[in-house]
């Protein structure tokens, strides 16, 4: 995870070394500002509600905790018609941050050196360096992922397009034309 506010629309610096074990709930808001550059990020037509409930606490001997529930308002283009569809994010997460040297953030391996990945299973822990987690970014990460990327008008339906079945994609033989060529 990189430390840096730069290129970053919405952003919360938390100091790891005043994170406690008790969990601290915060509150984060996006101002006109920040509404302005999340819509430019994500490529919508606006962003008009931005806010979410952290809860940032101590997770095992030197990491960190981050889970809670974003919100927002976006209003994207219909994929058909290009008018405004309005739209909500309501979604709960949890990243879990541990110092980029711990033996944590290290990839689970078998016996024979592959790594193991679980899709069902939990995340694994972002690694980061320095003193500082942006937990205003990973809310920003969690409500992108969740923008829908084809929104479409309520009772609109795409008609009239041709399916490319990439049947005809063949390259012609080179002796294509040689077929109807006849020896006198």
């Amino acid at each position: 995870m990189k430390n840096s506010t730069e290129n970053t629309p919405f952003s919360y610096l938390v100091k790891v070394g005043n994170v406690s074990a008790n969990p601290v709930d915060v509150h984060l808001e996006a101002d006109k500002q920040e509404l302005q550059a999340l819509a430019e990020t994500w490529d919508v037509i606006a962003v008009e509600d931005f806010r979410a409930e952290l809860q940032i606490g101590r997770w095992k001997k030197d990491g960190v905790r981050v889970k809670g529930r974003v919100r927002a308002s976006i209003v994207q283009a219909c994929v058909v018609t290009l008018e405004p569809v309005p739209s909500k994010i309501d979604e709960t997460f949890e990243q879990i941050f541990v110092p980029e040297n711990s033996k944590l953030a290290r990839r689970p391996a078998n016996d024979t050196g592959e790594m193991v990945l679980d899709p069902d299973g939990p995340d694994m822990p972002e690694s980061f360096v320095g003193d500082t987690i942006d937990a205003g970014e990973v809310v920003t990460e969690f409500a992108a992922m969740a923008i829908d990327p084809y929104p479409r008008k309520e009772g609109v339906a795409f008609e009239g397009h041709i399916e490319d079945t990439g049947e005809n994609d063949k390259k012609p033989s080179a002796f294509a034309v040689l077929k109807d060529w006849k020896k006198d």
